[in-house]
């Protein structure tokens, strides 16, 4: 049971030499101490000088990161680009900036109890341009149960007068997504107090100049630096000794290595007499094998349609070389309407234009999967340099099956159906089928009617508290709760290093909540106008240019652009 084990491509820039990191190093740590008695003021003025740094180059950041995935510069699909990359990172960069204005600890709209007791912050919509732009959408964060909504732990020590030793901290940055490597490294600097080396992943390494270009101040100032390379470079960093701490977005395999060893035989030894190889402390985001649970409901036509959209998104997004891309389809055996979805799901991937399959192994874990389903529905032909969208159907609810163990990171969606007819034994099954039946915590979805929800309150909400999964989205693919980032991002807590699947730890949470479990994002059934990460939003390109204009210096000028944007999607 396992992420994959991503083969490492040739490289896109050269390695950096092992003496210039070293000497990298050295100057950060030689300003650890230096970031850690930093005043809030500073720490702002480097925050907004990098929001206008990202601003300047983001056109080419853009154009960069479609030439490498095979979209077409003037396609609407350059509109991924956008929202994945400069936008997120200077939405992140300016919530931390509200953060930091409000002393570290912004006050959540709302602070409740959920069915279960746990205590749960309201972190979404905070404003009305929240509200006006993303129409009853609304997200909170879940705190660990006999937690409360404690915030900015290092802001509350600064002020009494509590000081802790400087760290510096390496990032291993992720292939896939653009703003994933820079968040994570915001999220080091700004929650953890630690300045950071970012090592590139070869897959992405083309990014970084323009990733220099955006954090600019902090590279001026010391308290960033950028390198590239690939598993020598990475060695090198991880078992250097003026790393701290460590944090990584990738595959299991990669945490395994870094932790217990280089070979099987060494991890499973080590594992077995609990003497890693590297006692670093390590956070980590590892992918998942990600589930839709769609709930059995009085949906109409138009419903059916919109939400088979919806699944078609969830799995074409990035050329579904996302972690939380669809890759499990739930369904109720006895629900009159479920092959009517299935089948539009069906129709409506294969009539999404084939996508560049940039992402390393992609083509050898799309023919293990493959070989595993012989049965398996390819909706168009494929390619050397192409994995078709691939239906699995009648995978059994069995957590031994290859696809509900195997991360795919490739156009592949399995289809599982539970024996079930209503929204109430269907939420109660299917609770357990995500926890126990899909590897992974990371996220999941939930596409459930307002009937079907109303009806079977009590089942849907102890669905939500029992669901064991770090990012939940409620009719609403769980890319928002990347996205949004005053959610956290990260797997469900509670795994343990000798088993570490999704991984352990989170980023974003620019609440800095101190003790954050889940975050569930909560959407309409129909969401108006066209989500942006639809695969057919018309003018996806448009409106993630004004969003991101928008996120750097949000104001009422702006917003009508943005809008008018939107609702031509």
């Amino acid at each position: 049971m396992s992420s994959p084990r991503f083969p490492e491509p040739p490289p896109a820039v050269p390695a950096t030499p092992l003496e210039k990191v070293d000497s990298l190093l050295e100057g950060l740590a030689s300003r650890k101490d230096t970031w850690v008695a930093l005043g809030i003021p500073e720490r702002i003025r480097l925050l907004k000088e990098s929001i206008t740094c990202s601003l300047s180059v983001a056109d080419a950041w853009v154009e960069a990161a479609c030439k490498a995935k095979g979209i077409p510069r003037d396609s609407q699909r350059a509109g991924e680009e956008w929202l994945g990359g400069p936008m997120t990172m200077i939405r992140n960069m300016r919530l931390l900036v509200e953060t930091l204005e409000a002393g570290g600890a912004p006050k959540p709209p709302k602070i409740s109890k959920s069915v279960s007791g746990q205590t749960v912050a309201q972190v979404f919509p905070a404003n009305i341009f929240d509200k006006l732009m993303f129409t009853g959408i609304s997200a909170e964060v879940w705190m660990e149960p006999g937690k409360d909504a404690a915030q900015a732990r290092i802001y509350r020590d600064k002020a009494a007068g509590i000081s802790h030793p400087g760290k510096v901290s390496l990032v291993l940055g992720a292939g896939n997504v653009a703003s994933i490597g820079p968040m994570d490294a915001l999220y080091k600097l700004y929650a953890e107090d630690e300045v950071v080396i970012l090592k590139t992943n070869p897959v992405n390494a083309y990014l970084g100049p323009w990733l220099e270009a955006s954090m600019k101040p902090f590279i001026d100032a010391g308290y960033f630096a950028v390198v590239h390379g690939g598993a020598e470079v990475g060695a090198h960093l991880t078992g250097h000794r003026l790393v701290d701490t460590i944090h990584m977005t990738g595959s299991d395999k990669t945490y395994d290595a870094i932790v217990w060893g280089s070979t099987p035989d060494e991890q499973a030894r080590r594992k077995v007499a609990n003497e890693p190889l590297n006692t670093k402390p390590i956070s980590a985001e590892l992918g998942c094998v990600t589930p839709v649970l769609i709930v059995p409901g009085p949906w109409s036509d138009s419903d059916i349609e919109f939400q088979a959209r919806h699944v078609a998104a969830m799995v074409t997004n990035n050329a579904s070389f996302n972690c939380n891309a669809a890759k499990v389809l739930v369904t109720a055996k006895g629900w009159p309407l479920r092959e009517k979805f299935l089948k539009a799901v069906h129709e409506i991937l294969a009539g999404i234009p084939a996508r560049k399959a940039y992402y390393p192994g992609a083509q050898q874990r799309y023919q293990g999967f493959i070989s595993h389903y012989p049965d398996a529905q390819k909706l168009a032909p494929g390619a050397d340099d192409i994995v078709p969208w691939t239906i699995i159907p009648d995978v059994k609810p069995d957590p031994s099956e290859y696809a509900l163990t195997n991360e795919a990171f490739c156009g592949v969606l399995a289809e599982v159906e539970l024996d079930a007819t209503d929204a109430g034994t269907f939420l109660n099954k299917a609770t357990d089928f995500a926890n126990d039946g899909c590897w992974g915590t990371l996220s999941t979805m939930m596409l459930i009617h307002p009937a079907s929800q109303k009806e079977f309150a009590t089942q849907f909400e102890n669905c939500l508290a029992n669901l064991r999964y770090g990012g939940i989205g409620v009719n609403v693919w769980a890319g928002l709760v990347y996205g949004l980032v005053v959610t956290t991002w990260g797997a469900f807590p509670g795994h343990p290093p000798t088993d570490i699947r999704s991984g352990v730890g989170v980023v974003h949470n620019t609440y800095l909540f101190d003790h954050p479990q889940k975050s569930i994002i909560r959407a309409p059934f129909r969401i108006f106008p066209t989500p942006a990460w639809f695969s057919d939003n018309k003018t996806q390109a448009l409106l993630g240019r004004r969003m991101t204009a928008f996120e750097a210096a949000p104001s009422f000028l702006k917003l009508p652009a943005v809008i008018a944007a939107a609702a031509r999607g």
